[in-house]
């Protein structure tokens, strides 16, 4: 199995070098990737944008420990040529994989195959194993992961200081996202284990008076202890069952309604988890947050960006790898508003943006396919619906078998 896996070939672009990071983008995430897998099954070749094929054009420390090699794009298999990299091909040049989630999913998967005992490499494609699986044209989520954050950050890298003054959409986008509540598979348990330890932190926190009170006012400034949120996110990272919050469920816990449970924290990109979503995001927010630094503006409208950013850094193995690519992370301190300056509303920011660049990003569907069918002289015929009468409700029905739902 392991030289079948050692005979694909990994085809990245490059297009230039910009401080410690090679673009575009997609070829960064792909190699902090690798370096976080230990991944070494691949033969990796970079694809310069120009003609000039030179190994002065890649700075050796960027790379890490990777070994790559320069080949110019009229030299790739037949396969690849029409494709946009990221690409993996076998050694015949008969299969091709392209596309960074594809690539990066199918990295993870042959890492695990080669060594089982990587579970945690196996558990960044989340529940049933389908982070990012469903592509760009379908998931707002993909999209926003894939294309819109990596292309709003090379953008900021390389406008004007007079024109990058405002921060992109979709890092504010990003920000919102942030703040919604978690949905998980067990959402019920964990929701009633966060309602158990706030009830037992309520009850500790009850008013003394005398003595007690000035034994209480000596243990103010020990640490919280940390949420259930973030325990149940790294006994994930761990592979170890989540912990249960307070012993077992009172009773009155488990007669409490549903909708009347605590909503759950984000922690991560995508809630609860570490998974190859924040593996793409991680090397361009990064990007972004050092040219931030550089040209010295307040991030305090980023306040939960700033503490993804700082919880990524937590994950075992991320500040290895990023060692290894020369990515220098920054030690971010707590964000908070400062007196008289009115953070960002982001409620309206990603709605106008889906509905700006809903047509722009979508490639699909009837009209553009009609479009062309008619640019090239191809009428199309239509036939009535065989059963016209049949129609849904959708408002009946469960929210999650909504085609609808496949956008976000």
């Amino acid at each position: 199995m392991k030289d079948c896996v050692a005979e694909e070939h990994l085809y990245l672009a490059f297009s230039h070098q910009h401080g410690d990071r090679i673009f575009p983008l997609h070829t960064s995430i792909s190699l902090f990737l690798l370096s976080y897998c230990d991944c070494k099954l691949f033969k990796i070749f970079l694809v310069p944008t120009g003609e000039d094929v030179g190994d002065q054009c890649v700075t050796k420390n960027l790379l890490g420990d990777v070994e790559v090699h320069l080949i110019s794009r009229c030299q790739l298999p037949v396969v690849v040529q029409s494709c946009s990299l990221p690409a993996v091909v076998v050694k015949d040049g008969k299969f091709c994989r392209a596309g960074l989630s594809v690539v990066l999913r199918h990295i993870i998967q042959k890492t695990y195959e080669s060594d089982p005992s990587k579970k945690d490499v196996l558990e960044l494609l989340g529940f049933k194993k389908t982070c990012l699986k469903a592509c760009a044209e379908v998931s707002q989520w993909t999209r926003l992961c894939e294309i819109s954050i990596p292309l709003a950050v090379e953008r900021f890298l390389t406008a004007s200081p007079q024109h990058c003054q405002d921060i992109p959409p979709d890092i504010l986008h990003f920000e919102r996202k942030l703040g919604e509540p978690v949905r998980v598979h067990n959402d019920d348990k964990i929701r009633r284990q966060k309602l158990q330890q706030q009830k037992a932190g309520a009850k500790a926190a009850v008013p003394v008076l005398g003595k007690e009170a000035e034994e209480l006012k000596a243990e103010v400034h020990e640490p919280a202890p940390p949420s259930l949120e973030l325990s149940v996110a790294f006994s994930k990272l761990l592979v170890q069952e989540a912990p249960d919050a307070v012993n077992r469920e009172a009773p009155h816990i488990r007669r409490t309604k549903t909708s009347d449970l605590p909503l759950l924290d984000h922690i991560f990109a995508e809630g609860l988890y570490f998974t190859v979503a924040d593996i793409v995001l991680l090397p361009c927010i990064h990007e972004f947050l050092v040219s931030s630094k550089k040209q010295g503006k307040n991030l305090v409208n980023l306040p939960l960006i700033s503490t993804w950013y700082r919880r990524v850094q937590e994950v075992p193995g991320v500040k290895k790898a990023a060692g290894k690519c020369n990515m220098e992370l920054l030690q971010l301190p707590e964000l908070m508003s400062a007196p008289g300056e009115q953070p960002q509303d982001f409620s309206s920011v990603p709605d106008e943006l889906e509905e700006d660049n809903e047509d722009s990003h979508f490639i699909g569907g009837p009209r553009p396919t009609m479009t062309k069918l008619m640019e090239n002289g191809i009428e199309a015929k239509f036939s009535p619906h065989p059963c016209p009468k049949w129609t849904l409700d959708w408002t009946s029905l469960p929210s999650a078998v909504s085609p609808a739902e496949g956008k976000f």
